[in-house]
């Protein structure tokens, strides 16, 4: 049987001639990741339960989300961290070093064909190598450490064929956005999404890790690319290593193939809140900014450092605006010093930080403050990602521009005069915290009052924020579950032991954070029916044991927000208590139930 990329990388690291979508397989981790935010629950979950690494040779810690310590809990979460890898020969990429996923490609950690999870929801970045790299939560990691394999279900693949090449003044970044724009946060969820054709082949190692990064936002479980010559030759120079590709089979099956026309993308911002909401530059130009990041593990590297450079050269930032710039690894820092890029930023008045995740991970520079404005080159911008201010998404080249202009540009509309400020003159208060509510046992069956959320896309941020990753215990969680969700930012308040929350496409989109999950046992929900899971949320739910299910549509349920529900998790079977309509939804599967019934993924 023929296969997709993706399919034989799974065969190959679960001992099978061939998988097909929807098996359900062991697959082996060649590299098994965790950071310092989620690190420390990573060793407690091993520590907790008696276990400890398969294989530390194939094990360690990045710590790229605060790379200075700035942060009490997150100095204190690094230094457990280092502790433990002390103790059982782990390797630490200390605060010195930058971006985990980056360090991985360029020191040949992760490398074409190999697997690689991480707690960083943009582990799937490895696509750009035509690896497999995954995201996953705290108990999935530790698991992958204790046993050197994790189960997965076998994606289905799609194919992106594109058309023709891409204008000049389109970029990588440009590129993603376009492809956001095209098909949003929820088309390809759940899909390994292939990219072919001409002016793909052409793309550079840095454009591919600049698309790979923003699979995430775009739902899919990875955006995939063929190693060409030039970028085997690239991971040769850097790693010292000559690596073979994994190509698909001619007569593979794919769920999709989608034509692009590559010749009409054009360049594009992604307006705050959501990722997927694109629009042509041109449509948002003139809008004042406050501020310009150029970093993060999208647009980070040297590639994106040279074009910021090329801008700035001889120009100053906006008076007013601030530029952070944040190189994805120190090797990437080192060499934009040694090409006086560095110098280049410096004249201009930006602000260099060490290399790091920056604001995408609230623990470095990035952050805004309430009614900032920023244009960032990051991956996300969804609403208090990077504080209480809006963000744009653009690529590095526009953001350079931006931040001479004082307002959003592109490199060849720069003024002669940028633009000033007037003062506003407004402040804001802070928000309050919520209460937790006690952790209920979860029965098979269980009946409850409905939250009926009629959102797509709520994203991890929404959910538990970003703010409060330090939190580590279950018991603190529940106060703040959706205290950044609009409309429903006192739901702690209000919400009862059993109630049950139904909520649209892409619930849990985002991060891998595991407090997204926890937060809603900490309060007693007794489970969430979605018509659709982000990809690392709907694992973290499932091994956590918390009931979550899936249904097709809710037609001939007459379901209002209040209304008493009854759910089956084995039969799928749902009732409406007040008024009496049942409807069959997807059950749990068979590993589900296993998970369920044994009280999570590490219980013995």
């Amino acid at each position: 049987m023929a296969m997709t990329i993706i399919e034989k990388i799974l065969a190959a690291h679960s001992g099978q001639v061939q998988v097909k979508p929807e098996d359900i397989i062991d697959v082996e981790i060649d590299a098994r990741v965790a950071r310092d935010f989620g690190g420390a629950n990573v060793v407690k979950n091993l520590v907790q339960n008696g276990l400890k690494p398969e294989n530390p040779a194939k094990t360690c810690f990045t710590f790229d989300c605060n790379p200075g310590g700035s942060d009490q809990n997150y100095a204190a979460n690094q230094q457990y961290c280092r502790l433990y890898a002390r103790e059982h020969n782990i390797s630490v990429f200390d605060v010195n070093s930058g971006i985990g996923t980056h360090i991985a490609i360029d020191l040949g950690i992760a490398y074409p064909g190999s697997t690689f999870v991480s707690t960083d929801s943009h582990a799937n970045i490895m696509g750009a190598i035509g690896s497999f790299g995954q995201g996953m939560g705290d108990q999935d990691i530790a698991a992958a450490w204790a046993r050197g394999k994790v189960w997965f279900k076998v994606p289905a693949s799609v194919k992106l064929k594109f058309n023709g090449q891409f204008p000049a003044n389109v970029t990588a970044k440009d590129i993603v956005l376009n492809l956001l724009g095209l098909y949003g946060a929820n088309t390809l969820l759940g899909y390994s999404a292939e990219l072919t054709g001409d002016c793909i082949d052409r793309l550079s190692l840095d454009d591919r890790i600049t698309v790979s990064s923003m699979a995430t936002e775009m739902g899919a479980i990875i955006l995939m690319f063929t190693p060409s010559d030039a970028v085997l030759d690239e991971l040769a120079r850097r790693t010292g290593k000559r690596f073979q590709a994994v190509v698909a089979d001619q007569d593979a099956n794919y769920d999709k193939v989608y034509e692009i026309d590559a010749c009409s993308f054009v360049p594009m911002v992604a307006r705050p809140g959501h990722p997927e909401d694109d629009v042509a530059v041109e449509a948002v130009k003139g809008t004042k900014i406050d501020s310009a990041f150029i970093g993060s593990c999208t647009n980070g590297r040297l590639a994106d450092l040279r074009v910021a450079a090329t801008i700035l050269k001889g120009r100053k930032v906006a008076p007013g605006v601030v530029l952070k710039i944040v190189p994805a690894t120190d090797a990437i820092w080192m060499e934009a010093l040694d090409e006086g890029l560095v110098k280049i930023f410096k004249d201009a008045g930006a602000l260099l930080s060490n290399a790091g995740c920056a604001g995408c991970a609230a623990g470095q520079v990035g952050q805004n403050g309430p009614e900032e404005i920023t244009i960032s080159s990051g991956n996300r911008n969804f609403s208090g990602k990077q504080g209480k201010g809006a963000v744009y998404l653009a690529s590095p080249a526009v953001v350079a521009a931006s931040a001479v202009a004082g307002y959003i540009t592109t490199p060849d509309q720069i003024p002669v005069n940028p633009a000033v400020f007037e003062p506003k003159g407004k402040f804001q208060s802070a928000p309050k915290a919520e209460v937790s509510a006690e952790i209920k046992d979860k029965p098979v069956v269980v009946e409850g009052r409905v939250w009926f959320i009629k959102k797509d896309n709520i994203d991890t941020d929404m959910i538990f924020h970003n703010r409060y990753l330090t939190i580590t215990d279950i018991n603190l969680m529940g106060q703040y579950a959706f205290d950044n969700l609009e409309g429903y930012e006192d739901f702690a308040k209000r919400v009862k032991p059993n109630d049950i929350i139904v909520t649209q496409k892409n619930f849990g989109a985002g991060s891998s954070r595991q407090q997204a999950v926890d937060c809603f046992s900490a309060l007693g929900v007794s489970c969430i029916i979605a018509e659709s899971y982000g990809a690392i949320y709907e694992r973290n739910a499932i091994n956590a044991g918390m009931p979550i299910l899936t249904y097709n549509n809710l037609q001939g349920l007459g379901l209002e927000n209040g209304d008493p529900l009854r759910v089956n998790f084995i039969t799928g079977e749902l009732t409406n208590l007040g008024n009496g309509k049942t409807i069959t939804i997807n059950p749990f599967y068979d590993v589900q139930t296993e998970i369920y019934q044994r009280g999570g993924l590490l219980a013995k």
